[in-house]
C-alpha cells in the first residue's frame, strides 16, 4: 500500500495479455485473443481529499465495482441496448448499500447472485450528473445482477442511419464514454479513479459486426452465418480500467492487418484510404515502447469510425477511435494516432483519478506524443509541432482568463461544472510544457528514465496532481533542492498562467513560414512555397495572417492556395475560421459542407459559435446549417450547441 491509496481487496498482479497474431481479432472461437492468460485484479481507490470525484454519486471506499460483465441485444429500431449487467463488488463488511451512477438507462430489477431480488432507490435527477442508484446489500452480497435498457437518447451512444454512414448500405451505432457519458448505458460507478475489469456478451443484426474496446470474437459460429440471424460477439478486458473506456461500435466493418500486433476496422469503403494512411502505426508502438516501456494491452488496433465521431481521436485500449477527418492522402495528420497511442501509458495506464487532474492524461500524452512523432518524422517535424502548441497554449490562456485566470491552472476547480469544461488546450499544451520544461532541466536521458519509472510504478492505477509531485520528489530530484527551486512545480500544478522557466519555441521552425505570413500581409502570396509546405507549415501560415481581412484579400489567397477546395480538413477549418471572422461570402458553400459532412467536435464548435455570434450575417447561416446536421452531431456536441438555440 503507497501512503496515498487504501486497498479494498488485496492488490494481485495483473498479467499482460497475450500478443494476438496479425490477423482480425474477430476469428473464430479459439482465438488466442479469447484464451489470453486473465488474473483478475483489484486495482486501488485513493483515499486523499483531492481523489474525491465530485462527478460521481459512488462511495468507493465503503462498497465498489470490480468488475462488470455485460450481456445486452442491440435494438437498432429502438435505438437502444438492453440486457443485463452483472457487477462483482468489494465492500467495507459493514457497507449497506452501494452506489452507483445513472443516467437515463431504465432499470426493470436487481437480484444478488443467487437471485434474490434487491431493494433499490434512484435519487433526484441531475441534468449533467445524472442520478444517484443506490442499491441495499444483503450481509453477504458480492455480486449484482441489474436487468435494464438504455434511454433511445442516451448520450453515449450515437445511432446513424444507412445514410449517414460512408457505405450507406448498413445503419452504425458508436459510443463515446469520455467524461462521463457511459453511465447512460452501463451501470456501474462512472468515475475514472474506481478501475474496473470487465466483459460483454453482444447480439447484433447480421449481418453487421460489433466490436469493443477489449479483446474478443465471435461465439457459436455466428461469423458468415445466415443473414437473418443474429451475431453474437464476446469481449474480454482483464486488466481494470477506468469506466469511461468501455467503448463499443457496431455497423458494417471489415478488418485489415497493418503488423504483428496493429490493424484498422472500417467501413469497407473507407478501410483502403485508413489503411494506407495508418501504414506507420506498427514503427509508432515500437518507437513509443522504446521511450515509455512495454506496450501493456496486447494488440493496438484502431476503427475508422463515421464521419458523426465527435473527437479526433479517443484511446480505448485495445481499440482507437477515429474520425475519418485525419484520412488526408499524405500521412500528414497522423500525429493523431501518436497521440492516441501514447494514451496506452498516459491516461490508460495511469490514469487521472477526478477530471479535476485531466492534465496527466492530456499534457502527458501531448508531450508524448512529439516524442513519437520525432522518433518516426524527425526532429524538424517536432519542433514545428511543438511551436504550433505553444501558439495554441497562449490563445487558450487568452480564452481562459488570462495570465491570472483560475482556469489555467493544470489542476482545475471543476466542482460545480461539467467535466468537459476542463477539456481545453491547458490541459493539453500547459501540460505538456511542463514536461518539456522538466526534460530540459534534468536532461533527455534522465527524464526518459523517470517516465519510464513512473508508467510502471503506476499501471492500472489512478493517480492525481499531488501523487504525481511527489513521485517526482522521490524518484527525480532527490532532495537536489536547487533543482526543486527550479522547476518551480506548484507553481506550474497550482497556479494560474504559465511560469517564466517554460521552453520557448524554437525560433527557427517556422522561420520561412513567418516571413511569408508578413509578406502575405502586404500582398505578396506564397503560391510556389505553398505547393512544398507540410500540412503544420500551412496551419501556421494561416494562423499567423492579420485576422481582420478585406474581401479582395480574401479573395486573392483563396485562389492563389486552392482554400476553399483543399481536402486537408485541418486546412480547411484554419481557413474557414478566417473567412467566417471577415464574413467572406464565397466561402460559405464550403463553410456548409464542411460543417455538414462531418461532426468532429474540434471543427464544428467554434465555426457555429462563431456565426451564431454575428446575428445580421452569420446566425442566419448557423441556423440554416444546423438544422440541416444536427442528426449527424454525437449529443455530446449537440449538448453544447443547442444552449444557442438556433
Amino acid at each position: 500500500m503507497t501512503r496515498t491509496a487504501i486497498l479494498l481487496s488485496t492488490v494481485v498482479a495483473l498479467a499482460a495479455c497475450q500478443t494476438a497474431p496479425a490477423v482480425s481479432p474477430l476469428a473464430e472461437p479459439g482465438n488466442p485473443a479469447l484464451q489470453a492468460s486473465r488474473t483478475a485484479g483489484v486495482a486501488p481507490v485513493l483515499a486523499t481529499a483531492d481523489a474525491v470525484d465530485p462527478h460521481s454519486y459512488a462511495r468507493p471506499l465503503e462498497a465498489r465495482v470490480t468488475n462488470v460483465a455485460l450481456d445486452l441485444a442491440v435494438d437498432f429500431a429502438a435505438k437502444r441496448l438492453a440486457g443485463t449487467a452483472t457487477l462483482d463488488i468489494d465492500r467495507r463488511p459493514d457497507a449497506r448499500v452501494i452506489v452507483l451512477d445513472r443516467k437515463g438507462y431504465e432499470v426493470e430489477s436487481v437480484t444478488d447472485g443467487a437471485g434474490r431480488p434487491l431493494a433499490y432507490s434512484l435519487g433526484a435527477a441531475d441534468e449533467e450528473l445524472g442520478t444517484r442508484f443506490q442499491i441495499e446489500l444483503g450481509p453477504d452480497t458480492r455480486r449484482l445482477v441489474i436487468r435494464y435498457r438504455s434511454a433511445p437518447n442516451a448520450s453515449a451512444l450515437q445511432w446513424l442511419t444507412p445514410a449517414q454512414t460512408a457505405g450507406k448500405q448498413q445503419p452504425f451505432l458508436f459510443s463515446q464514454g469520455q467524461s462521463i457519458e457511459n453511465r447512460s448505458w452501463i451501470p456501474t460507478q462512472d468515475s475514472p479513479g474506481i478501475r474496473q475489469t470487465w466483459s460483454a456478451r453482444i447480439s447484433v443484426p447480421s449481418p453487421l459486426t460489433a466490436v469493443m474496446s477489449a479483446p474478443g470474437g465471435g461465439e457459436d459460429g455466428d461469423i458468415g452465418g445466415p443473414k437473418d440471424k443474429a451475431r453474437t460477439f464476446a469481449f474480454s478486458m482483464p486488466h481494470p480500467v477506468a469506466p469511461y473506456l468501455i467503448a463499443i461500435a457496431v455497423g458494417d466493418l471489415k478488418f485489415q492487418s497493418l503488423g504483428p500486433r496493429t490493424g484498422v476496422w472500417a467501413e469497407p469503403v473507407t478501410l483502403p484510404a485508413a489503411t494506407r494512411e495508418l501504414e506507420d502505426t506498427e514503427k509508432m508502438v515500437m518507437a513509443a515502447e522504446q521511450l515509455f516501456g512495454p506496450y501493456r494491452w496486447g494488440r493496438y488496433d484502431m476503427i475508422v469510425l463515421p464521419p458523426s465521431f465527435p473527437f479526433g481521436g479517443m484511446e480505448n485500449p485495445t481499440l482507437t477511435f477515429l474520425t475519418p477527418t485525419f484520412i488526408a492522402g499524405d500521412k500528414s495528420l497522423t500525429s493523431l494516432i501518436a497521440h492516441e497511442l501514447a494514451h496506452s501509458w498516459s491516461g490508460n495506464l495511469a490514469t487521472n483519478a477526478t477530471w479535476a487532474d485531466f492534465w496527466l492524461n492530456e499534457g502527458t500524452t501531448t508531450y508524448a506524443e512529439r516524442r513519437i512523432v520525432e522518433a518516426i518524422y524527425g526532429p524538424e517535424v517536432a519542433r514545428q509541432q511543438v511551436a504550433l502548441g505553444i501558439g495554441a497554449l497562449g490563445k487558450a490562456v487568452e480564452e481562459n482568463g488570462g495570465a491570472t485566470g483560475a482556469d489555467t491552472r493544470l489542476a482545475v476547480d471543476l466542482r460545480g461544472r461539467h467535466p468537459d469544461a476542463g477539456l481545453t488546450d491547458i490541459a493539453y499544451e500547459k501540460g505538456a510544457a511542463f514536461l518539456r520544461m522538466i526534460e530540459a532541466n534534468v536532461g533527455r536521458e534522465r527524464f526518459d528514465d523517470y517516465l519510464r519509472g513512473w508508467f510502471a510504478r503506476h499501471s492500472f492505477q489512478p493517480v492525481t496532481s499531488a501523487l504525481f509531485l511527489a513521485d517526482l520528489r522521490q524518484h527525480l530530484i532527490r532532495g537536489d533542492r536547487a533543482l526543486e527551486q527550479k522547476l518551480q512545480l506548484e507553481r506550474w500544478v497550482y497556479q494560474p498562467g504559465v511560469p517564466a522557466n517554460s521552453v520557448p519555441a524554437d525560433p527557427q521552425a517556422f522561420a520561412e513560414v513567418d516571413r511569408a505570413a508578413v509578406a502575405a500581409g502586404r500582398g505578396a502570396l506564397p503560391t510556389a512555397e505553398w505547393a512544398q509546405w507540410t500540412t503544420d507549415e500551412r496551419l501556421r501560415f494561416l494562423q499567423r495572417l492579420p485576422r481582420k481581412q478585406g474581401r479582395a484579400a480574401l479573395t486573392r489567397l483563396d485562389q492563389a492556395l486552392g482554400l476553399n477546395q483543399t481536402g486537408n480538413m485541418e486546412v480547411k477549418f484554419a481557413w474557414l475560421e478566417l473567412a467566417v471572422a471577415n464574413r467572406y461570402d464565397p466561402a460559405v458553400p464550403a463553410l456548409e459542407q464542411f460543417l455538414t459532412s462531418q461532426g468532429r467536435g474540434k471543427f464544428v464548435r467554434p465555426l457555429i459559435r462563431t456565426l451564431a455570434a454575428d446575428t445580421s450575417w452569420g446566425r442566419p447561416i448557423a441556423a440554416r446549417v444546423y438544422r440541416r446536421a444536427r442528426p449527424l452531431y454525437h449529443p455530446i456536441v449537440t449538448r453544447n450547441l443547442d444552449e444557442l438555440k438556433l
